[in-house]
């Protein structure tokens, strides 16, 4: 039986590989693919403007790991991601509440980032971190993202 949805996901927001390695998937996507990135502070890395997209970047697990759980480290006892995925919604604390209803049990939960984004995340089973967010620059043409 199907249950009817009540959040409404509103377009994907980004996506990217998270790499334990950062080096290889710089090469590939930066040197061999020759996609222009914005590099920051500890080795992420965005695409602004990769027609199709949103949002691609890589993404360190390193990196992933401190804004999960506020170490560098990825827990031992959780699987590591492979890749990162935002699904743009309307309400981040409606959707996420929705999910952990169907069982979802989230690692980060409606928080707010220090650039705006407000973020929810938790693993799917294939081993994707599936981000619920809202990303006001994606809707403020005068906004830009950090």
């Amino acid at each position: 039986m199907l249950v009817a949805l009540t959040m409404k996901i509103l377009f994907i927001a980004g996506f990217g590989p998270i790499p334990d390695d950062l080096f290889p998937s710089k090469k590939l996507y930066s040197q061999d693919l020759g996609i222009e990135f914005n590099e920051y502070e500890g080795g992420y890395m965005h695409a602004q403007k990769l027609d199709g997209s949103n949002g691609f970047a890589i993404w360190p697990l390193s990196l992933a790991a401190e804004d999960c759980f506020g170490t560098k480290t990825w827990p031992e006892d959780i699987p590591k991601p492979q890749a990162w995925l935002e699904f743009e919604v309307e309400n981040v604390k409606e959707a996420s509440e929705e999910m952990k209803r169907k069982g979802y049990k989230f690692l980060v939960d409606d928080f707010k980032e220090p650039y705006g984004q407000v973020v929810s995340r938790f693993l799917s089973s294939e081993g994707i971190l599936v981000g619920l967010v809202n990303t006001p620059w994606l809707h403020d043409s005068t906004m830009k993202s950090p």
